[in-house]
């Protein structure tokens, strides 16, 4: 898994960015991969994968699988494949070609994601409050449906 890299669309990367913690931005995620991450685990949770096309090679460019798996969230990658296949070969771990699959399938549902939470923050001043304002009413929600997988561990 070393030399993989999770791609971003081009038309995301800005909005990336301003969900991450920086001097000049409200930003809610310490690290690209946690907004990247977050990303993909919405999209999952609301069934929208979208195809990337044109990738980002700016800031932010496609990020090392090594930041993914040095956050933990090298496990999320393989529920989400396993998820979408619903074939335990996806999380072979020494065929190249299912790697692939696994990142791409990840990557759009990042995408998706990232054009939910588009629309969810447009005219936000504060994205950190409105993400938390969307997992308390997601909570809500949850508790009136338990099962469900619980966003708000990923805010920090």
């Amino acid at each position: 898994m070393a030399e993989s890299r999770i791609k971003i669309a081009k038309d995301k990367a800005d909005l990336v960015q301003e969900l991450t913690v920086a001097p000049g931005t409200t930003g809610a995620f310490q690290t690209y991969a946690d907004a990247i991450a977050f990303s993909a685990v919405l999209g999952a949770k609301h069934k929208k994968r979208v195809p990337l096309g044109e990738i980002s090679r700016k800031e932010p460019g496609p990020i090392a699988i090594d930041i993914f798996i040095s956050r933990g969230y090298d496990l999320v990658i393989k529920l989400l494949a396993i998820a979408e296949t619903q074939d335990i070969n996806i999380l072979s771990p020494n065929d190249v070609e299912v790697e692939s699959d696994r990142i791409h399938i990840f990557e759009e549902y990042a995408n998706g994601g990232l054009e939910i939470l588009r629309e969810e923050l447009r005219g936000a001043v504060d994205y950190t409050e409105r993400l938390l304002l969307m997992l308390s009413l997601q909570r809500d929600q949850q508790e009136q449906s338990p099962g469900e997988f619980d966003l708000s561990r990923f805010l920090g």
